[in-house]
């Protein structure tokens, strides 16, 4: 991160009150610096488990100076109002996805485009190269700063209480709940679907109380929010790949003095590395775990879904959104698919 240090305080504190089943390492009084993390994970997802090892070592390394309290869960507030927090100061990181982000930097959602990824084999080249640091770099443009290293959240697959999703036909009408960004309601409008965009926190009950038929996540998140109880059907469509930055609030990082700064980044990128194994190997077996809980699985041809988005118009207009030095990156990454 090309930044000055300032020596400036940190953002206000943030709304809303830390609950018991926030992860505190030590008390504000202790630490000279005290950061809150904000994620929308519950405490057993592997983000939290790696981001509290991390936050353990940062603690220790830093001799107690440096304390970051973890609050999971959208604790502090839906995704859409911690994207506030964190420019404002109210909290000083927060995790979130490049596509939901897009809301206020257009082109973090590059890797969002549909079916670009054919594998992790792609993913973690781009991400960690070219693709990532054009990114990176559009978000310091907006303000924020992000660590370096995305954090996994998965390739997506729908989720339905109707039936499978075989074919792009079956979303015809199907009534599906979207994140907030702009990116997913074009795709499932492009499928002939009903998209609402609905925060994640608010996302179980929507479909407990049938306001939506389904939505779209990675395994790892259908399992641990407990999704399987209000869905039967999970169909792999793998229609997007989606991760996790780590924003910060641009001031509160350039309060820490630069040694700080390198604790944080080595720690939480260390930390990235293992999230991403963990949720390869949770891939791995969530599949068994969620047909125990009665969920049905079946495996679509994407390939039909592409030509669908293609005869819609999809990729030609979000090449025309994205500008063409931005699709050239993509392009370079997944090949000329898309085209």
């Amino acid at each position: 991160m090309n930044v000055k240090r300032r020596t400036l305080m940190l953002g206000a504190a943030a709304t809303g009150i830390a609950t018991t089943f926030s992860i505190r390492t030590r008390s504000a009084n202790a630490a000279e610096f005290t950061y809150k993390f904000a994620n929308n994970q519950t405490l057993t997802h592997p983000m939290n488990v790696r981001a509290q090892e991390a936050v353990e070592k940062i603690q220790e390394e830093s001799g107690g100076r440096m304390a970051i309290n973890i609050f999971p869960s959208s604790q502090l507030g839906a995704d859409t109002d911690m994207l506030s927090q964190i420019r404002s100061g109210g909290v000083e990181m927060f995790s979130l996805s490049p596509i939901i982000l897009s809301t206020l930097v257009p082109n973090s959602s590059l890797n969002g485009v549909g079916f670009a990824f054919n594998s992790y084999d792609e993913v973690w080249p781009a991400m960690d190269g070219e693709l990532g640091a054009y990114v990176r770099g559009q978000i310091e443009e907006k303000g924020l700063l992000t660590l370096e290293k995305i954090w996994d959240n998965g390739f997506r697959q729908i989720t339905s209480s109707k039936g499978p999703i075989a074919t792009p036909a079956d979303l015809e009408g199907f009534k599906i709940r979207v994140p907030v960004s702009p990116l997913w309601t074009s795709m499932f409008t492009a499928f002939g679907s009903a998209p609402a965009s609905i925060n994640f926190a608010e996302t179980y009950t929507a479909l407990q109380t049938g306001v939506v038929d389904g939505q779209e996540n990675p395994l790892a998140i259908i399992s641990t929010a407990k999704l399987f109880e209000v869905q039967q059907y999970v169909s792999m469509t793998n229609h997007m790949w989606d991760g996790f930055w780590i924003l910060l609030n641009r001031r509160a990082w350039q309060s820490l003095p630069e040694d700080l700064q390198d604790i944080v980044s080595k720690h939480f990128n260390a930390a990235a590395e293992l999230q991403r194994k963990d949720v390869m190997d949770l891939n791995a077996t969530v599949q068994s775990e969620l047909e125990s809980k009665g969920m049905t699985f079946n495996n679509p041809d994407s390939k039909a879904f592409q030509d669908k988005l293609r005869s819609a118009g999809f990729y030609a207009d979000w090449k025309s959104k994205y500008g063409e030095e931005a699709w050239a990156i993509l392009e370079k990454a997944v090949g000329k698919q898309l085209s």
